[in-house]
């Protein structure tokens, strides 16, 4: 039997390793900071699990998804009572989650946490988050009243080029700039240093890795970092590194989204595109803007749910969905289960959408704070490992252009979510991301939280049946308790951290 309180205790923050039950039961600017690789904020053992000292025990529990000799059964990582602390991280990988619960931990904010993790996975899991990825975020920002859709997706090289223009940098960038609290050094340096001293393969990539070693052995850098001499998948546990990666994260640490988008990287993408038949060059790197706009808000009962703007695919997705899912008084109708199946098989139909590819590319993740500040992001390669071409030296793998691929309809399916009840405190914070079954289990569990129902435990979370590829990450609060919620077939990750 899994001891349901079983609670690592790694480097000041918990991590939730099992719960067979439910715990809540109750309510149905930038400046150089000094910090580089030789020096990163975040030590790396600290991401790693390894105690650092006055940290106290770890308890842990060995089982089939130790994830790389964590120490942790991150599979089985399901929900944990966080009390009156709201300082909260859940993911689709396990290093990612851990480094948005350090930034929390040493004093960001959900925005920092939020964009630390991103830039955490472009090094963890760039299946589907290379810096040459796209995606949506959706802030809730008590300080300024703001409730905020920000989207950053790929777009198509004006040549009309396979390659697509990466937009997750600047983005992420934007997002930290307004609504963070820490330097944006800080916040992009722990993945620097993943990239450059190495990390071991989790279960969360390896299960990637695996399902697209075709593309990894056509590319020479994913195969240099990923596969073995006889041209295997590295096994999880495995250490590897990237160090242009580290250079190019380098670089933005340093010059911020035009380390990205102007000067070496910018050109070296320019000549790869060129080189590989077209994508984006130069100019059109340097013109890229994210989009910030209000988030599309839907009442829900008493309470309000924040979207992404429907001036985006995936928001206009989900302005189709959610009213079949609301009677004329704005309440959940019906059977939940079937009610969701039938609005998202006729919003498919409205969108002429027949078939789906089985993995898009795409991961969500989400935070929020003790200030009350909540951040929801999905991001998305438009395929697994995008155009499966990295771009040599830099270590960004290229998204797919949406026109040239069938993931190109991963956009519409990138499913971020914030939602509040009338005193403006979250009650819900999470996306879902890679297909339908992602954004139907995402509604699910709002649908849920304005019936009144708990959404504290597994049963409460409609699983996603095809994880990894689509997965659903929630945080819920209620009186100021919380739980965290990973995709239960996924191998990801939640987190409390001490702020």
């Amino acid at each position: 039997m899994i001891n349901p309180r079983l609670i690592a205790v790694l480097s000041g923050m918990l991590f939730v390793t099992a719960c067979s039950s439910g715990l809540l039961g109750g309510s149905d600017d930038s400046g150089d900071n000094g910090h580089s690789n030789q020096d990163p904020a975040i030590k790396l053992g600290d991401l790693f699990g390894q105690s650092s000292g006055g940290g106290g025990q770890a308890a842990a529990h060995q089982g089939s998804n130790d994830n790389g000799g964590l120490g942790l059964t991150l599979g089985d990582l399901l929900g944990y009572s966080a009390g009156s602390g709201q300082a909260l991280v859940v993911g689709d990988e396990p290093f990612a989650v851990r480094v948005g619960a350090s930034v929390l931990s040493e004093g960001g904010n959900a925005a920092d946490a939020a964009s630390a993790m991103y830039l955490a996975l472009a090094v963890t899991y760039p299946a589907s988050a290379s810096l040459g990825a796209g995606g949506i975020c959706v802030v809730h920002d008590p300080n300024s009243g703001k409730n905020a859709s920000i989207d950053f997706l790929v777009h198509d090289p004006a040549d009309h080029g396979a390659f697509g223009v990466p937009g997750a940098v600047a983005g992420i960038a934007r997002m930290q700039h307004e609504y963070g609290n820490l330097p944006w050094q800080r916040v992009v340096s722990p993945a620097q240093a993943l990239a450059a001293a190495g990390f071991p393969i989790s279960q969360a990539l390896d299960a990637r890795l695996q399902a697209a070693q075709n593309t990894i052995r056509l590319d020479a850098d994913l195969a240099h970092e990923f596969l073995d001499e006889s041209g295997n998948v590295k096994p999880a546990g495995t250490v590897v590194s990237n160090q242009g990666l580290a250079s190019t994260l380098n670089l933005i640490r340093e010059q911020g989204d035009a380390g990205f988008y102007r000067g070496a990287v910018a050109q070296k993408i320019a000549d790869y595109s060129a080189q590989q038949g077209g994508g984006p060059g130069t100019a059109e790197l340097g013109a890229y803007r994210s989009n910030e706009e209000a988030a599309q808000s839907i009442v829900i009962g008493q309470g309000d749910i924040y979207l992404p703007s429907a001036d985006v695919g995936a928001g206009s997705f989900a302005a189709k969905l959610y009213p079949q899912l609301l009677d004329e008084d704005g309440h959940p109708v019906g059977n939940l289960n079937s009610a969701v199946k039938r609005a998202l098989a006729n919003t498919l139909s409205d969108f002429g959408v027949a078939n789906v590819p089985p993995d898009l590319g795409s991961t969500g993740f989400a935070t929020t704070d003790n200030a009350g500040q909540a951040v929801a992001c999905a991001v998305t390669m438009n395929g697994p490992f995008g155009s499966g071409h990295t771009v040599e030296g830099t270590g960004i793998t290229l998204a797919n252009a949406p026109s040239k691929a069938d993931a190109g309809i991963a956009s519409a399916f990138l499913s971020p979510a914030v939602a509040t009840p009338p005193d403006g405190t979250v009650a819900l914070a999470g996306a879902g991301a890679g297909g339908p079954t992602g954004t139907a289990a995402m509604a699910y569990a709002l649908m849920k939280l304005a019936n009144g129902d708990d959404v504290t435990k597994p049963s409460d979370l409609r699983s996603v049946a095809t994880a990894p590829y689509d997965t659903v990450n929630v945080i819920t609060c209620d009186n100021g308790s919380c739980a965290v919620l990973p995709d239960p077939n996924g191998h990801g990750l939640g987190a409390l951290a001490r702020q």
